[in-house]
């Protein structure tokens, strides 16, 4: 590394997706930024799926590019196929999901890192963490250098102490052909945080050449692509198809014939794996009464005649991925291109972290990403972009910045972290967000942007946007109101069932000789539509607020309230909540104790 002698404000460790947003966000707030990772090649590498986005992850990723990240705008760039998932539900719960070209993702990143003003990018491995005075203050590589900064953010994915599992066979690695980091983890258990154990996995990739499409069902993307970032303009690719196939009775007896082969059923895997992503194995075991299981043969770029199949993660040995992939109808021919693998890999207590993620433990250590134990792409770079944005503050001095469950699916992840824990690999999910009508994948711009400009990550000529969107809005919902068709107001008519935007604009002529947005009708259409419901659950949101300004000091004595539950107050001491919102979240804490620690508060506060 070419660093001898540098200080920097923030040092960024490992360059993930949440390593390259923690980079981003704390050079655009001006702080000289270092991102130290392994290797250049490598960085913003989507290890597993080529994809982004989903059902819950693509709100993810709309509300990271609504504060002024990248996610969005590399993979509308590299793009190969768009779908908007959930079309016949409700706007609350549909999310854009794009496959994208693996190897033009990673390009399209490292360059956008590369012009990046106050960042740097240095190759090398973290040994430990330089901590001075109970506060990080740079780090030490394993060449011996130490490099010293003002705040220190890990983001090391898989590589800490991971461990790669083929059958019989186990060697340790970060990721297939790249070394684990073996020495970080302890060093950072041996400053008193607490460390666990985790596991997840891959499929196998195929040479697309070798397939017999002709018995595959085809699966094209989306005739109206919509982009992730609200600041694309429209993409115009040509899609490329993805495809499906599906397990049989013989793939299914063939993998019970080797289970005792497979790490996972042959005891050599010990960590807790995904549910929600579960290897074939797992499949077939716990789904034993299913004839067969779906897969999807997704690219892997443009240039590239190698597939992903998803839906085959697996731990078996090769020579069974292969009888397994070649039972498959339509497979039979197939080539291996790569074999799939289990991976194991340390993760820390997100319960020792604060709302801005910063550790409790150890003042400006920041952990973000599958460090602390989530899984997934999007809820990684959205750990990444809120670590950054507060080790940026926190070396100025400037506070710190967290959004409530209110207000974001990143608010819902990270408080999900720090106040339940978990014990498995966390995924986000639609059903996690309790708020969710209002946190929409439509509307992240209106509920973040303002947070981004505030924060020096959305330009001057991006936010005026907004407020001429905004605007727009409240213009038309009152033209609406005003405007009336056979004894009803026009935005009456609009609630109605079946009735779209463009049905009602006939029967205006003002509204006929406007040219009005899409982004604006379509959000006025649908706060017409669940008028009713936005009003309930923002009532719900005050109560929620409310709860939530009720704050608790950091050093409150819970074992100086006598009435509490000996459960609730080692729940509480050991998550420490802000606030008494935060605390009624807690598993094992109850409404009773919450009145407990109210009256103690109120009594302590009057003094």
């Amino acid at each position: 590394m070419k660093t001898r002698g540098k200080t920097w404000d923030v040092i960024v460790v490992g360059a993930g997706h949440a390593g390259y947003e923690a980079a981003l966000a704390s050079a655009r707030m001006g702080r000289k930024t270092l991102l130290l990772t392994l290797s250049r090649k490598t960085i913003a590498q989507m290890s597993c799926n080529p994809a982004v986005g989903g059902l819950a992850k693509g709100q993810l990723v709309r509300e990271i590019d609504a504060l002024g990240a990248e996610m969005a705008k590399a993979a509308d760039a590299t793009m190969l196929q768009f779908r908007m998932l959930n079309t016949r539900k409700g706007p609350a719960v549909r999310a854009p999901r794009a496959q994208c070209d693996r190897a033009g993702y990673a390009r399209e990143m490292q360059r956008r890192l590369s012009s990046q003003k106050n960042l740097s990018i240095a190759e090398g491995m973290a040994r430990e963490i330089v901590v001075e005075n109970g506060r990080a203050a740079g780090v030490r590589t394993n060449g011996g250098e130490e490099v010293r900064a003002g705040a220190v953010i890990v983001t090391a994915g898989t590589f800490l102490r991971g461990e790669i599992h083929v059958g019989e066979k186990s060697w340790p690695a970060g990721r297939a052909g790249e070394p684990a980091a073996e020495d970080l983890s302890l060093h950072i258990e041996s400053l008193g945080i607490r460390r666990g154990r985790l596991k997840t996995g891959t499929p196998m990739r195929l040479d697309g050449t070798t397939l017999d499409y002709d018995r595959l069902a085809r699966q094209d993307g989306d005739e109206v692509i919509v982009p992730f970032s609200f600041e694309t303009g429209e993409i115009d690719i040509e899609q490329v198809p993805c495809w499906i196939a599906y397990t049989n009775s013989k793939t299914h007896r063939i993998i019970r014939a080797n289970l005792k082969r497979s790490a996972l059923y042959g005891g050599r895997i010990t960590a807790t794996g995904t549910r929600y992503c579960p290897s074939v194995e797992d499949k077939i075991v716990k789904f034993a009464d299913r004839p067969r299981h779906q897969i999807f043969i997704e690219p892997e770029g443009r240039d590239t005649t190698e597939v992903y199949v998803n839906g085959l993660s697996t731990s078996l040995p090769e020579a069974v991925q292969e009888e397994m992939v070649h039972s498959v109808e339509g497979l039979e021919n197939a080539k291996l291109t790569r074999h799939g693998y289990a991976i194991e890999y340390d993760y820390f207590d997100p319960l020792q972290l604060r709302p801005t993620l910063e550790s409790r433990v150890v003042a400006r250590l920041f952990l973000a990403g599958q460090v602390n134990g989530t899984s997934g792409y999007e809820e990684a770079a959205a750990q990444g972009l809120v670590a950054g944005i507060n080790a940026a503050l926190t070396v100025a001095g400037e506070g710190e910045f967290i959004l409530g469950r209110d207000e974001a699916y990143i608010g819902v992840l990270i408080d999900d972290l720090v106040t339940l824990g978990t014990d498995e690999p966390y995924r986000m999910f639609t059903s996690r967000a309790e708020y969710r009508l209002l946190l929409r994948a439509d509307n992240a711009d209106r509920r973040l942007t303002p947070h981004g400009y505030r924060l020096g990550l959305i330009s001057e000529k991006r936010y005026r946007r907004l407020c001429e969107k905004e605007r727009l809005i409240g213009e038309l919902r009152k033209l609406l109101a005003c405007e009336r068709h056979e004894g009803s107001d026009l935005l009456t008519l609009l609630k109605r069932q079946g009735m779209h935007f463009s049905d009602i604009k006939v029967l205006s002529d003002t509204l006929a000789e406007m040219t009005i947005p899409e982004e604006v009708a379509q959000q006025v259409e649908i706060e017409a539509k669940y008028e009713g419901y936005l009003r309930r659950q923002q009532r719900h949101v005050e109560r929620y607020r409310e709860a939530q300004s009720r704050l608790i000091p950091e050093d409150f004595d819970y074992a100086a309230v006598p009435s509490l539950r000996f459960e609730a107050r080692e729940k509480l001491m050991r998550v420490r909540p802000r606030s008494l919102g935060q605390a009624s979240r807690i598993s094992g804490v109850n409404p009773p104790d919450i009145s407990v620690l109210m009256v103690h508060l109120h009594r302590k506060q009057q003094g």
